[in-house]
C-alpha cells in the first residue's frame, strides 16, 4: 500500500520529511507540519515513497510543475511541466541533474592563506569526479516564498552532501544545487553541471551568440558534447511543447581572473567530458582560465559549497525563453536610476599604448568604448600604463603618454559618457593602489637629485616630479586627487592597507579607502567579496572614514568577452555628467564623500538613511530608524544592517525570503544603535548578487 500526502504550503516554515529506505512507508515515516496556511501563492506538494510532485505559481494564472522520482534507477526529474491558464503540458521528462567537481590543491602557505589570488591550481595535480546521488531520503520545506526539495546521498571524491532544488513563487525560475562539503584542507574546486537524459527528445538546442544573434542546432542524440561561447551564459533545450533554459548565477559562477574572456561557459551534447553518459545541456568552467593566475574556488573544510545552476521552464520557444532569462540581468545592462550615474573602475585596456602611441588608425569609437556603453556604464575610470609606458621617465616619454591618454579620454567623452584617465601607480605607498585626479595632471613617478617638486613645461604647463610618499600625498592634496588600495589584502596588496594604517597619507582624506571585487571566490558564502566587507568594518572601527569602491581589474575589453559577469559598478549620486574640458571634480567629490552604492547590477539601493538623513544628524540611540529602498530582479535573500562602536561589529539581519522576483520596496527597520559610531547596509539575492552602501557616520 502506498501512502499519498497532499497539502498546500504556507509562505512561512513548513516541513515535510520523507524517508526512503526501500521499504513501504508508514504514516509515521511521512510527517507534515503546517503553520499559518496561506491561501495565496499556493504551492501544492504530493508525496509518496516513490515520488514528490511539486506545483508552484509562476505568474498570473500560470504554474510550474516538477515530478521527482525517488526510485533508485530512475531519472530524478521525472517530468517538468507548465500551464498557462489551462491544463499542464509536459515540456521535458526523465532528466538528471549532473555535476562534475574538479578538485585541486590550494596554496595556503606562500602568500596569504585563503585570500590568495596568485595561485595556479590547474598546473598542480587535480582530479575530476562525477557526483553520484543515492537518493537516501528527501526533505521538503518552505522558506518564505520558496519551496526547497533536498535529496540525500550525493558524493563526489572527497565531497558529500545533498542535491537541493529551490522553487521561487511567482516565477518559472528554479535552482538546482549540489550542496556538498569536504573534510580535506587546502581544497580548490571548479564545477560543471547540467540537465541530462538518455533521450530527452529535444527538437532543438538554442542560444545567443556573443554578437547577440539567436541561433541553434537540431537535436541529435548521437552528437558528442560541444562547448559553446554564448551571450547571457544560457543554453536552451526546446521541445514541441516548450523550452528549458539552463544558466549559472550571473556573477558568482565566475572565479576571479585578470581577463573576461568568453571561455565557452556552456555545453550541449552526449557524453560530456567522457564522464556523463546521456545527452545534456549545461554550464561549464575552463580549468585553465585565462592561462595566467587561475585560483578556482575556495572550499575550506566543513563549508557547504553550493555547486548550482538555474533553470527556467516555459511553454514558449527558445527565443522568448531566453528573453525571460535576460530580464534577471536587465539584458546584461546596468539600468539607469534617476539621480545617479553609473561608474566602473580599474581597467587596464591600454588603448593609448597599443593604438595611439603606435600611430595606428584611431577609430571613430573604439570597441572598448562601445562595450561600456552597451553595458550601461556612464563613467569609466581607467588604470592605464600598468606594466607599460614610462611612469618614471624619461620625462619626454612620460609626458607624451599622459598627453595621449588625456586626449583620448576627451575625444570619447560627451554629455552621456565620461572616460576618465586613471592609473594604478603602485609606487611610494606600498602594495597596489589606484589614483584619480579631477582634471588632467602631468606627473612623473621619480624625483632625482635636486629636481624640484614642481616645474613648468612650455607645452604641458605644470609638471610634478614625485619621489616619495610625502611627495605623493602633497600632489594629491594640491590637485584634489584621491587614492585607494586596489584589491586590498590580496594580489599585489597582500598585507595592505593594514601595514600602513598608521601612516600620515593613509589617515589623510585624500586616501579614500579600498576597492571591492569578489576575491577570493567561495561558493559557500551568502555574499561575494567578504574580504572587503571585513576591511570596511575594520577601517571604520579604526576611526577612519574610508570608503570601498567597486572595481573590475581586468585587461581586454571586447564584445566577445563575458563582460557583464566580471564588471560591477558604483551608482554615484549625481544628476548630470560634467564636461570633460571643465574637469570632473563632481565625480571625485561624490567618491570622496561616499555618496554612492555599489552593485553587481541586479540589486539597487536608491535610498539609505538613518534617522531620516544621510549623514545622520544624530545617532547612537537605542531606537533608531534605518530607512532604505531596494529594487531587484532575482528574489532577495536578506538585508543586513552592519554597525560598529569602534571595537566590535554588530549585525541586524532582515530576512527577505518572502520576496518574489522583480520587485521594489521601501523598508523602515528599527535598530538599536546605542553607542554605535557608524552604520552601513548590504542586500543580497538568491543568486548571490548584491549591493552595498558606504557608511553613515553617527554624530
Amino acid at each position: 500500500m502506498t501512502h499519498l500526502k497532499t497539502f498546500v504550503t504556507p509562505c512561512f516554515k513548513v516541513f515535510l520529511c520523507l524517508a526512503v529506505f526501500g521499504i513501504k512507508p508508514t504514516s509515521a515515516q511521512t510527517t507534515a507540519r503546517i503553520k499559518n496556511l496561506s491561501t495565496s501563492k499556493q504551492v501544492k506538494v504530493n508525496s509518496s515513497a516513490k515520488k514528490v510532485d511539486i506545483t508552484w505559481p509562476t505568474g498570473k494564472g500560470t504554474n510550474g510543475r516538477v515530478v521527482f522520482s525517488l526510485e533508485k534507477n530512475a531519472a530524478l526529474f521525472s517530468s517538468i511541466q507548465a500551464s498557462n491558464n489551462g491544463p499542464f503540458k509536459q515540456i521535458v521528462s526523465n532528466l538528471n541533474p549532473e555535476f562534475i567537481l574538479t578538485v585541486g590543491k590550494r596554496d595556503l602557505i606562500s602568500q596569504n592563506g585563503w585570500n590568495i589570488f596568485f595561485d595556479r591550481v590547474p598546473l598542480k595535480p587535480f582530479k575530476a569526479y562525477k557526483v553520484t546521488l543515492d537518493k537516501l531520503g528527501a526533505v521538503i520545506k518552505s522558506e518564505g516564498s520558496r519551496t526547497i526539495v533536498s535529496i540525500g546521498g550525493a558524493k563526489a571524491g572527497p565531497f558529500s552532501g545533498n542535491v537541493e532544488i529551490t522553487f521561487y513563487n511567482g516565477s518559472p525560475l528554479f535552482n538546482v544545487a549540489a550542496v556538498m562539503s569536504t573534510p580535506i584542507d587546502s581544497t580548490a574546486v571548479v564545477y560543471d553541471a547540467g540537465m541530462v537524459g538518455s533521450d530527452p527528445q529535444w527538437s532543438k538546442i538554442s542560444w545567443a551568440k556573443t554578437n547577440d544573434e539567436f541561433t541553434g542546432t537540431a537535436y541529435d542524440n548521437a552528437d558528442t558534447s560541444q562547448n559553446v561561447a554564448v551571450k547571457y551564459r544560457t543554453i536552451i533545450g526546446e521541445t514541441t511543447a516548450g523550452s528549458l533554459a539552463v544558466f549559472p548565477a550571473p556573477h558568482q559562477y565566475f572565479y576571479p581572473l585578470d581577463e573576461a574572456f568568453n571561455l565557452k561557459f556552456t555545453w550541449y551534447g552526449s557524453n560530456y567530458r567522457k564522464m556523463i553518459p546521456g545527452y545534456g545541456i549545461g554550464i561549464r568552467q575552463d580549468l585553465y582560465g585565462d592561462r595566467r593566475f587561475v585560483p578556482w574556488f575556495n572550499a575550506p573544510p566543513g563549508t557547504h559549497q553550493r555547486f548550482n545552476f538555474f533553470c527556467i521552464a516555459t511553454l514558449s520557444a527558445g527565443r522568448p525563453t531566453l528573453n525571460a532569462v535576460k530580464q534577471f540581468t536587465h539584458n546584461d545592462k546596468f539600468v539607469p536610476l534617476p539621480g545617479y550615474k553609473t561608474m566602473a573602475s580599474h581597467f587596464h585596456n591600454e588603448y593609448t599604448t597599443n593604438v595611439t602611441l603606435k600611430n595606428k588608425p584611431i577609430e571613430k569609437e573604439p570597441e572598448y568604448v562601445q562595450v561600456f556603453k552597451k553595458l550601461g556604464v556612464d563613467i569609466v575610470h581607467l588604470g592605464e600604463f600598468h606594466g607599460t609606458g614610462h611612469p618614471k621617465g624619461p620625462d619626454e616619454d612620460r609626458l607624451k603618454e599622459l598627453d595621449a591618454l588625456f586626449k583620448e579620454c576627451e575625444k570619447e567623452s560627451n554629455n552621456k559618457f565620461l572616460l576618465l584617465p586613471g592609473e594604478e601607480p603602485n609606487e611610494f605607498f606600498g602594495g597596489h593602489w589606484m589614483g584619480i585626479f579631477p582634471k588632467p595632471v602631468y606627473w612623473i613617478m621619480s624625483r632625482k637629485g635636486e629636481t624640484p617638486f614642481v616645474t613648468n613645461d612650455s607645452r604641458h604647463g605644470k609638471v610634478y616630479h614625485v619621489g616619495s610618499k610625502d611627495d605623493m600625498l602633497k600632489l594629491l592634496e594640491l590637485e584634489g586627487g584621491l587614492a585607494w588600495t586596489a584589491h586590498a589584502r590580496t594580489k599585489g596588496s597582500t598585507g595592505y592597507p593594514d601595514l600602513y594604517k598608521e601612516e600620515k597619507f593613509f589617515k589623510s582624506d585624500r586616501f579614500n579607502g579600498a576597492a571591492w571585487k569578489n576575491i577570493p571566490a567561495d561558493l559557500s558564502t551568502e555574499r561575494m567579496g567578504k574580504r572587503i566587507f571585513d576591511l570596511m568594518d575594520d577601517m571604520s572601527n579604526w576611526g577612519l572614514k574610508k570608503k570601498a569602491i567597486a572595481e573590475s581589474d581586468i585587461f581586454t575589453i571586447t564584445h566577445d568577452n563575458e563582460m557583464y559577469a566580471h564588471v560591477n559598478v558604483n551608482y554615484l549620486k549625481m544628476d548630470a555628467l560634467p564636461k570633460f574640458s571643465n574637469g570632473w571634480k563632481p565625480v571625485v567629490d561624490v567618491i570622496q564623500k561616499g555618496d554612492f552604492f555599489s552593485t553587481t547590477g541586479e540589486v539597487l539601493i536608491p535610498a539609505f538613511k538613518v534617522n531620516g538623513s544621510s549623514p545622520a544628524k544624530s545617532g547612537g540611540k537605542a531606537n533608531t530608524s534605518v530607512d532604505f529602498s531596494v529594487s531587484w530582479t532575482f528574489p532577495l535573500s536578506f538585508a543586513e544592517i552592519i554597525s560598529g562602536d569602534g571595537q566590535k561589529v554588530y549585525r541586524k539581519r532582515v530576512d527577505l525570503q518572502n520576496t518574489t522576483a522583480f520587485g521594489s520596496k521601501q523598508f523602515s527597520i528599527p535598530v538599536d544603535l546605542k553607542g554605535r559610531k557608524w552604520v552601513r547596509l548590504e542586500v543580497w539575492d538568491a543568486a548571490v548578487n548584491g549591493a552595498f552602501t558606504q557608511n553613515v557616520w553617527l554624530n
